[in-house]
């Protein structure tokens, strides 16, 4: 059970992966949740208590104010169109908290935009994936003090210990989580080039063994490692997973801001650029290289064993390579 505070009912617009899991983490404990979605709440949250709404306008009705209305919507015009709404619906003093990952711009915009009509506005990042929403999540909170008092019964409920904090005024909260993502991907790059390396190792190397080892008690121990030990496992040494990543861009935008700010980001950046390199099946900036080399150095086109061997004796010192294993 909860205690009187988190009883109170609030309202989660969008119940996808994101906001469908802390409504079942939500109800679970003991909340009270009303919920809309396109197409209608799903069932099992209908089964487990969820107050579903089949409109926007019941949300008046639904909740007592004033209300707190979180949305896990797609970033960008989806969300102006939902606030366009709910302007038409709530009544000042209510609470709209955006949930999902906005740019903090955008925010800053938006919680303008809202006090003019009288409401509060809070950005807040949401991080620990599915299992988070499901199980207890992390939040990053941006906005006015007292729209954070409002809601914080709410995150301390659905969070893990020590899982929120106010990270400051308007856009706060979804700059830290861009931040976060940021680094996310420079965790990511860094994981999968050790494996790379794992695999490029002489003699095979029990690479599976090696991930499961680092999840106990090594210094880059973390989730991240634990998910890339588990993939490999279940994806017979990546051997069936396609190379094609696709993100969101959120991270395109913290590149753009570090430039703009004159902060230097080069891992974080390489990461993203990264990312389109694993897009690309015609290879077009491979093409270009090999033109180039070629016109200026000579360099054939395609494969050539005589640069292949060339490639592994000319460094003085690298008579552990296989010369074998890069035929």
């Amino acid at each position: 059970m909860v205690d009187e505070s988190t009883g109170h009912i609030f309202a989660i617009i969008g119940l996808g992966k994101i906001g469908g899991n802390l409504a079942h983490q939500a109800l679970a404990k003991g909340l009270r949740v009303a919920g809309y979605t396109l197409g209608g709440p799903p069932a099992d949250l209908i089964d487990q208590g969820l107050i579903g709404l089949d409109k926007l306008d019941a949300l008046r009705t639904a909740l007592p104010p004033p209300r707190r209305v979180f949305l896990y919507i797609p970033a960008g015009p989806a969300v102006d169109e939902t606030l366009d709404a709910l302007s038409a619906i709530l009544e000042p003093g209510d609470i709209i908290v955006d949930g999902g990952n906005s740019y903090w711009g955008d925010s800053i915009r938006r919680h303008h935009r809202a006090a003019e009509a009288g409401f509060n506005f809070v950005d807040m990042g949401t991080s620990g994936g599915l299992d988070g929403a499901h199980d207890g999540a992390c939040f990053m909170v941006g906005g006015d003090a007292d729209a954070f008092s409002a809601i914080e019964p709410i995150l301390r409920a659905l969070s893990v210990e020590h899982g929120y904090v106010h990270a400051g005024p308007a856009g706060a909260g979804h700059y830290a989580k861009l931040v976060h993502n940021g680094i996310e991907f420079g965790m990511l790059q860094a994981i999968a080039e050790g494996v790379s390396l794992l695999d490029a190792h002489h003699t095979p190397l029990p690479v599976g063994d090696i991930l499961r080892c680092w999840t106990h008690g090594s210094v880059i121990r973390s989730w991240l490692i634990e998910l890339m030990a588990e993939g490999y496992a279940k994806t017979d040494g990546l051997a069936n997973t396609p190379p094609w990543i696709e993100d969101t861009g959120e991270v395109n935008w913290l590149v753009q801001d570090a430039m703009d700010m004159e902060v230097p980001i080069p891992v974080i950046s390489q990461s993203v650029m990264q990312l389109f390199a694993s897009r690309d099946d015609r290879r077009v900036w491979a093409r270009a290289i090999a033109a180039m080399r070629h016109g200026f150095g000579g360099h054939p086109f395609g494969h050539d064993e005589a640069i292949r061997r060339g490639r592994t004796t000319s460094r003085v010192g690298m008579l552990w390579r296989d010369p074998q294993r890069s035929r």
